[in-house]
C-alpha cells in the first residue's frame, strides 16, 4: 500500500472542497454565512491543500 500517494490523494480531494466552499463564500452563494473577507481563508488553505497532494503524487515514485 502506497501511504504517500493515499495521502496526497486525500489532499486533492480536502483542496477542492476548500476551494469550492471558498468560491461560494465569496460569491455569497450556498447560505454558507461567510463574508467575502472569510472566505478567502477556505480558498487559500483549500489552493495550499490541492497543490501540495497533487505535488505528492506526482513525486511519488511506484515501487513493485
Amino acid at each position: 500500500m502506497n501511504q504517500k500517494r493515499t495521502f496526497g490523494s486525500i489532499l486533492t480531494i480536502l483542496g477542492i472542497i476548500g476551494i469550492i466552499v471558498g468560491a461560494l463564500g465569496f460569491l455569497q452563494m450556498g447560505g454558507l454565512g461567510l463574508s467575502k473577507m472569510n472566505s478567502l481563508v477556505p480558498f487559500a488553505v483549500g489552493l495550499i491543500f490541492f497543490f501540495a497532494g497533487i505535488n505528492l503524487v506526482k513525486t511519488t515514485g511506484d515501487r513493485a
